[in-house]
């Protein structure tokens, strides 16, 4: 991770770089680093423009996903480990980028001929895999959920393959026929000349779909769909350190795809309950405390809430309404494993609205008293204090 390039400076691109930019930016570097354009070379130099050809792509498949392009531009490398089963920055698909940028099934044609096999077999006709939809959900966590990580037992509505034709769509499942028009393919191929490319494209055969073949009698428990509407029950794993709108990944628990492809993913975002007595600030807590009058003259032990029930917090003696007392490690943990924060505890302290006659000749007593007139120094500390707060 340590010798990755920043993925801006790969595509040599602006932080705020609009898609389009990205997608004209990669190209040029694809077209630049493509194995065809290294006739000639030597075996080093191949080498070098087919890492450069993969940084490139890794680069793009980051910044083009605003998901992880979110998670790069807030946590850099790190938030690699924050997609989820199978979300990391390097997860993606070479074939995909590039279809993605140049059509399905681009090849280079006049640079040799191979397409994109150097890095995968790209560029050879194929069938087409289906893959089912993604669903999302929300889950609500608590500020305790957050400290310690749970587990939510989620009642998901999602589409299976259909038991009685197996997913296929059709009666008795086996009632299939080569598709005419691509004959068995999934794809249709468009070829265009631009400029000093010419450019094969394949496009998803529009007859079936892209599975090659055609349904000659329909399912009639699904509907010749393959798939039915079945709600199961998912068990997720929440860990510590998550926060408000931040998405969790398992992969293979959304719907599954017709005709048995790769299922989708169960997509879970994360909804913070607000709590009625702590504040959230990053990985810090903040919480108000309400001194009375005595206590902050003697100083004391007082009780405050934490995310794992009341602790005891020692006031000092003379402590001002405006101080800041930092409990170490009762925050939040890091996503990330950088540590834990801490709970900030705001003080004020509470002036009495009404006096019995002996409160008040007690107080009134002590009214000229040089202890109880705040000096200018004390004055200008606390009132920095107030500023600092609420600014």
């Amino acid at each position: 991770m340590a010798n990755k390039r920043d993925y801006y400076e790969v595509l040599g691109v602006q932080k705020n770089a609009t898609v389009d930019e990205l997608k004209k930016a990669y190209r040029k570097l694809a077209v630049k680093y493509h194995p065809d354009r290294q006739q000639g070379k030597t075996e080093q130099e191949k080498k070098e423009a087919e890492e450069k050809f993969k940084e490139a792509a890794e680069a793009y498949g980051v910044l083009s996903d605003p998901e992880k392009r979110q998670r790069y531009d807030q946590f850099g490398f790190a938030g690699e480990q924050m997609g989820g089963a199978g979300g990391g920055f390097g997860d993606f698909d070479l074939n995909d980028i590039l279809n993605s940028v140049f059509g399905a099934g681009f090849n280079f044609g006049g640079f040799g001929g191979g397409g994109f096999s150097g890095f995968g077999g790209g560029g050879r006709s194929r069938q087409r895999v289906n893959r089912g939809t993604d669903l999302r959900v929300r889950v609500k966590v608590t500020l305790a959920d957050v400290a310690h990580g749970c587990e939510k037992k989620l009642k998901i509505p999602r589409m299976v393959s259909c038991q009685h034709c197996h997913g296929t769509g059709s009666k008795n499942g086996t009632a299939h026929e080569t598709c005419p028009t691509c004959h068995g393919q999934g794809v249709e191929t468009v070829v265009q000349n631009m400029g000093f490319m010419r450019m094969q494209s394949q496009q998803v055969c529009h007859t079936c779909g892209g599975s090659g073949k055609v349904i000659k009698e329909k399912c009639p428990h699904c509907g010749g769909q393959g798939l039915v509407r079945k709600e199961e029950v998912v068990s997720v794993n929440i860990p510590a350190g998550v926060a408000q709108g931040m998405q969790l990944k398992m992969s293979g628990r959304g719907n599954d795809a017709p005709g048995g492809g790769i299922p989708g993913d169960l997509l879970i975002v994360i909804e913070e309950i607000a709590d009625t007595q702590l504040v959230r600030d990053g990985n810090d807590l903040v919480y108000n405390l309400m001194l009375d009058f005595p206590t902050a003259v003697f100083g004391g032990k007082v009780e405050v809430p934490t995310v794992d029930g009341k602790a005891l917090l020692t006031i000092k003696a003379g402590t001002q309404p405006g101080s800041v007392l930092r409990m170490r490690g009762k925050g939040l943990p890091d996503p990330n494993r950088y540590g834990t924060g801490d709970m900030l505890v705001n003080v004020m302290v509470y002036v009495p609205e009404t006096l019995t006659a002996d409160e008040r000749k007690a107080i009134e007593s002590l009214r000229g008293s040089s202890n109880l007139k705040p000096s200018e120094s004390i004055k200008n500390r606390i009132f920095s204090r107030l500023r600092h707060i609420f600014d």
